[in-house]
């Protein structure tokens, strides 16, 4: 099933189902009241919305109402925790050739992660607002996965077990602040502005045969301003898949429903497929040609990030945001 959060003027939105299509959507408040409250639940409330979606699919809803993803916040528009790694192996050997720093030597055996702000988490079409375009303004186009509870040592195969949701993801991260804060030897902070998502949440039995191995085997696509930028397949070079990712989260510690793990800048080794992050493409430029020629972004220009299935449909919606430069 597919699931949003609308606008309401309150922080935690208005749950809605919408239907396979995107096209048209049922307020889940005899249900549920938020997404939260369905991940705190489960097993009793998702059949519910089960029930429902069957009969918004089959065009029999009574009160439906036109999907609008500009009406959406983020799915979870504050999450207990967002944790990112960083899973895909090229994305992290071309940043690292282009400075001159060697691959990290447990790269094979443990996933990158950092652990980001879950507050205040931006909608698909929300203005992404920063102080200053020198900052070094740059999207990440990402899955990510909202876990059920998962106690602290749980395993990979269990972990898997534990994805209740997959999202669509728009990691901004600030690149010229990263040298200062990774030099200080503690993480980021300051260079990883809130994150967006994609308009709707989807069960992975939605993705049918593309959800296997704990991978989203399809093509993610992302535009700037108009312009194609890259179209790269999720699944194969995902070096950890999201069992994997949520187990080395919840290695020393329990993760709370309504957790979301997000799986890194999704890349392939091949050039060809384009880029999910400026920072990629310029690192690309620099081993190939001597130096970075594509600028970061600035004031006025959009970012584009979708997902279309093998049935030639959306599958999160898109993300269709604006940098907006408030000095």
């Amino acid at each position: 099933m597919k699931l949003a959060t609308l606008k309401d003027g309150s922080r935690d939105g208005q749950l809605a189902v919408v239907s396979r299509d995107l096209a048209q959507a049922h307020f889940a408040a005899g249900i549920a009241p938020t997404l939260q409250r369905v991940l705190d639940d489960w097993n009793f409330l998702s059949p519910q919305l089960e029930d429902l979606y069957a009969t918004l699919n089959a065009g029999k809803a009574r009160h439906a109402f036109p999907f609008e993803p500009r009406r959406c916040m983020a799915p979870l528009p504050r999450a207990y925790r967002w944790i990112d790694g960083s899973a895909y192996r090229s994305h992290v050997e071309r940043l690292r050739r282009a400075r001159g720093a060697e691959m990290p030597a447990s790269f094979d055996d443990e996933p990158l992660m950092y652990q980001g702000a879950g507050d205040g988490l931006l909608g698909p079409c929300d203005d992404a607002v920063f102080a200053s375009a020198d900052w070094g303004i740059d999207f990440e186009a990402e899955l990510a996965a909202v876990t059920g509870d998962v106690a602290a040592g749980t395993g990979a195969d269990a972990a898997l077990e534990r994805v209740r949701l997959l999202l669509l993801a728009n990691d901004w991260t600030l690149r010229n602040l990263v040298p200062a804060e990774l030099a200080k030897g503690f993480g980021f902070v300051q260079s990883k502005a809130a994150a967006a998502f994609g308009p709707v949440a989807v069960t992975p039995d939605e993705l049918g045969p593309a959800w296997r191995g704990g991978r989203v085997h399809l093509v993610l696509s992302s535009e700037r301003s108009g312009e194609p930028f890259g179209r790269c397949d999720a699944g194969p070079e995902m070096a950890f898949h999201f069992g994997q990712l949520i187990a080395h989260a919840a290695r020393t510690r329990p993760l709370g429903a309504g957790s979301i793990v997000g799986g890194g800048t999704v890349s392939n080794h091949d050039a060809a497929s384009g880029h999910g992050c400026i920072a990629e493409r310029r690192a690309e430029e620099s081993l190939r040609l001597g130096a970075a020629a594509t600028p970061y972004l600035q004031h006025g220009e959009r970012i584009r990030v979708e997902v279309v299935g093998a049935d030639g449909q959306s599958v999160f919606g898109a993300i269709e945001q604006q940098v907006v430069v408030r000095a």
